[in-house]
């Protein structure tokens, strides 16, 4: 099922995705701190509703001993937000897309794997297109820029900006993950539920203490109303979060290359609801890594 519930995840996040770039507001800085309120309200509610449904205890200690992953994974995702800031130069950056290779590297020097042909060779496939569907995408960015008529916002020309984001969410999500998988599958150190639980609960306090800062130390105004786009972005968020749990837990050293090919999904939402268009290579690309999530199933199956 591991490899199910990780596919679950890509479309799911891949949907989110789509949503943080339809929500995000360039000219807004505190964008960025917005959308973690949105995010964590919903995991907190839907961490509630799951505990209470299938009748689970929480023990608050559990957030403690699942918080260097939670650390990593939030810090991560806020600078992956404030990143959409600077979306002309960040978005679909080849670096950032590559967070579950360098988990999948950290798992296999780390710690014992006997991984068959199929195997490799889907992982290496889904990297490959992972990395060069986003070089296509900011080649496309790039012809997009130097096309445009219009004067561009300086604060979008800052190349060091650029750059930084998408390393240091590669750097951290990566060792988030690797982190997730020796937790809940080599070392097994905390259940499914508990790290759902934590997580989602840890990231609701997140979203308190940004809505605090946000409300009553800079007096900006929040209408939870009115962010109807980020509340999009932070049910499929919360969605892949659950599924992603389960499929960590099984078999993390494959699960996160696949789980990370959700910039393919993104793609191709964007270009069905946004009505943007693949071009040759990039269906190629496409193409490329369906093969590669397709014989990780059929390794599943063997």
């Amino acid at each position: 099922m591991w490899f199910v519930f990780a596919l679950l995840t890509a479309l799911a996040w891949g949907g989110a995705d789509l949503f943080y770039k339809k929500g995000s507001d360039s000219h807004d800085r505190y964008s960025h701190i917005k959308i973690v309120i949105v995010v964590g309200l919903v995991m907190g509610i839907h961490a509630t509703a799951y505990m209470l449904i299938q009748g689970l205890s929480f023990n608050p200690i559990d957030m403690l001993r699942y918080l260097p992953v939670s650390a990593l994974y939030i810090l991560s995702m806020t600078l992956g937000y404030i990143g959409l800031r600077y979306m002309e130069l960040s978005i679909a950056s080849p670096v950032q897309n590559s967070s579950g290779a360098v988990t999948a590297i950290l798992l296999f020097i780390f710690f014992t794997h006997d991984l068959s042909l199929i195997e490799i060779l889907g992982i290496a496939i889904i990297t490959c297109g992972v990395v060069g569907i986003a070089v296509l995408e900011k080649r496309a960015e790039h012809e997009a820029l130097q096309n445009h008529s219009a004067q561009i916002d300086k604060k979008y020309q800052i190349g060091f900006m650029a750059i930084t984001f998408p390393i240091l969410y590669c750097l951290i999500d990566g060792l988030g993950t690797f982190a997730d998988g020796i937790y809940l599958d080599e070392l097994n150190l905390i259940s499914q539920d508990a790290a759902l639980l934590a997580y989602e609960f840890t990231f609701f306090i997140c979203a308190v203490l940004a809505y605090t800062y946000l409300k009553f130390v800079k007096k900006q105004p929040f209408n939870l109303f009115r962010e109807r786009v980020k509340g999009y972005a932070a049910i499929l968020e919360t969605t892949g979060q659950f599924f992603y749990v389960f499929a960590m837990s099984s078999n993390a050293i494959i699960a996160a290359p696949l789980i990370a090919s959700y910039s393919i999904f993104s793609v191709i939402l964007s270009r069905v609801f946004l009505k943007e268009r693949l071009n040759a290579k990039q269906y190629a690309v496409v193409m490329i890594v369906i093969v590669g999530i397709a014989l990780l199933g059929l390794a599943d199956e063997l």
